[in-house]
């Protein structure tokens, strides 16, 4: 495998420092840029390809989830920040980890670990999109095709998708992420971390559940409510 490409972004030099020593100590890791300023660093991640960005949240101008939130296409997310509450809020971006300073070497090991996982996992998908209305994945040693407007939802299981069509369901190796780039709004809409919905297969609404036409109930995100309402119509 070719070493990843990295970017490390903290307007804190003494933390970049540290986060810059701990990329080059990893053999599978290769250190592109480091940024003290996040408009440069949204500059430069706008016109070069990357996979991993190593960024502080709390920062002038333009802060990590907002960033983040700027992307088109981006790459693997590891947070890093003094601030454990900015956690959830992380996540929510499609984050792969999130560090709390002051990071120990082992555990940002741990986390460049998850995000090469994460990338192979990517790279090796069995998710292939022919048209924009199926799919085939890989499922039981066999591809099987899958129109999307049979889907209900699809759930993320580790390293697996499962999705659901009725009363069938299928099992593959896939990242949600994934996903995300054939199911999409105005047909699906992502409710929380875990979950992507079929918006014509939602049978009801109770506070944050929402309840499938299959019986099936799941939680709705917080920051994720108000725009599946809209989205719906409800007021």
């Amino acid at each position: 495998m070719e070493k990843l490409r990295c970017v490390v972004l903290d307007d804190e030099p003494i933390g970049r420092e540290i986060i810059e020593n701990f990329v080059k100590e990893i053999p599978f890791l290769e250190l592109t840029d480091s940024f003290g300023d996040s408009v440069e660093a949204l500059m430069f991640l706008e016109n070069n390809s990357v996979d991993i960005i190593f960024s502080d949240i709390q920062m002038p101008k333009i802060n990590g989830l907002d960033l983040v939130k700027t992307l088109e296409n981006p790459p693997v997310i590891i947070f890093i920040t003094a601030h454990r509450d900015f956690a959830l809020d992380g996540f929510e971006t499609g984050a792969t980890d999130y560090l709390v300073k002051p990071v120990r070497f082992d555990r940002f090991l741990k986390a460049a670990n998850k995000a090469k996982d994460y990338i192979n996992l990517k790279q090796n998908s069995t998710v292939h999109q022919v048209n924009s209305d199926r799919i085939f994945i890989k499922s039981d040693g066999k591809l099987t095709k899958i129109l999307l407007d049979e889907i209900l939802y699809v759930e993320a299981q580790g390293d697996y998708l499962k999705i659901v069509i009725n009363n069938e369901s299928y099992t593959t190796l896939a990242t949600l992420k994934s996903m995300d780039e054939v199911l999409t709004l105005p047909k699906f809409f992502r409710v929380q971390r875990s979950f992507i919905v079929n918006l014509e297969a939602i049978r009801s609404l109770n506070g944050n559940m929402v309840e499938l036409t299959n019986g099936k109930s799941i939680s709705i995100a917080l920051n994720k409510k108000e725009e599946l309402y809209q989205i719906l119509g409800i007021r």
